[in-house]
C-alpha cells in the first residue's frame, strides 16, 4: 500500500528516534534524580516489595486483572463477531458510537444511571459489561478487516458447490479469516487489560486497586505504583511479544 521509505527519509526517522531517546533518557535521569533527593530510592523503603505477602496480595490482584480481562474478551469477541456478521444500519451505528465514547463513562453509567432503575449488578459485572460494550465495536472492525481479507472467490467457490451462505462463512471464511485476525486480536488484548484498571471505580480488586490499598497501608506510594506499573509493563510487553510472533508466523504462511 505504501513505498517503501528512501534513504533521506530513513535518516530523518533515524535522528528523530535518536533525539527522541535522548531527551526521554535525560527526563528518566531527572526523575531519579528528584526520587534519590527526596529519599524515595532508600533500600528500606523498596525491601517491603522482596517479601511473599505483598506479592501474594499483588498477585492476587492481578488474577483477578486477568480473570476480568478473559471475561470481558470472550464477551466482546462475540458481540463484535454478532456485529460484524450481521451487517446494518443499527450495528454500524453501534461501533462508531461505542468507539467514540470513553469507557470511563459506561463505567459510571453501570455504576450510578442503572441502579436508580433498580439495575444492580454486582462489582465484577459492573467493570466487565461496560468493557465488554466498549470493545465489542473495536473486535467488530477486526472481524470485519479478517473477513473482508480472505479472497473472494472462497465465498464463491463454496456458494458454488451448493452450500447456504452462512455454513460457508462458518466453515470456509472463517477459519482462513481467523489467521490474519489473531494478531490483532491480541493486540486489541492489550488494550483490553489496561483498561481493567478501571475496577477502581466500581472497587474491584484488580491489581491497581489492590495497589493503591497497599499504598495506602504502607505509605509507600511511589514504590508501589512503580512496582504495578511494571507488572503491567512485563505482561503487555509478553502480549505484544506475542503478537509479533503471530503476525511473523501468518506473514511466513502467506509465502
Amino acid at each position: 500500500m505504501f513505498d517503501a521509505p528512501g534513504p533521506r527519509f530513513r535518516r530523518r526517522v533515524f535522528w528523530v528516534s535518536a533525539v527522541s531517546a535522548v531527551v526521554l533518557l535525560g527526563l528518566l535521569a531527572l526523575g531519579l534524580r528528584q526520587f534519590a533527593s527526596n529519599g524515595q530510592l532508600d533500600p528500606v523503603r523498596w525491601r517491603p516489595y522482596l517479601t511473599w505477602p505483598v506479592w501474594r496480595y499483588l498477585l492476587g490482584g492481578l488474577w483477578s486483572t486477568v480473570v476480568a480481562a478473559c471475561a470481558t474478551g470472550v464477551l466482546a469477541m462475540a458481540g463484535g463477531l454478532l456485529l460484524a456478521l450481521r451487517p446494518n444500519r443499527f450495528t454500524r451505528a453501534y461501533a462508531e458510537v461505542m468507539r467514540t465514547v470513553p469507557v470511563l463513562l459506561l463505567v459510571y453509567v453501570m455504576l450510578f444511571v442503572l441502579p436508580s432503575f433498580g439495575v444492580n449488578l454486582p462489582l465484577f459485572w459492573k467493570l466487565v459489561v461496560p468493557l465488554a460494550l466498549s470493545h465489542a465495536a473495536s473486535c467488530a472492525v477486526i472481524f470485519r478487516a479478517g473477513v473482508g481479507s480472505v479472497d473472494p472467490g472462497q465465498r464463491e467457490a463454496g456458494l458454488a458447490l451448493g452450500m447456504p451462505d452462512g455454513v460457508v462463512t462458518r466453515f470456509v471464511v472463517l477459519p482462513q479469516a481467523v489467521r490474519h485476525m489473531t494478531p490483532l486480536l491480541v493486540t486489541q488484548a492489550v488494550s483490553l487489560l489496561k483498561d481493567t484498571s478501571l475496577g477502581y471505580v466500581v472497587s474491584y480488586a484488580e491489581l491497581l486497586f489492590n495497589g493503591r490499598v497497599l499504598a495506602n497501608y504502607n505509605g509507600l506510594l511511589v514504590q508501589t505504583f512503580i512496582v504495578v506499573a511494571l507488572v503491567y509493563l512485563v505482561v503487555n510487553l509478553a502480549l505484544s511479544r506475542l503478537a509479533h510472533r503471530l503476525e511473523a508466523a501468518r506473514a511466513r504462511t502467506a509465502r
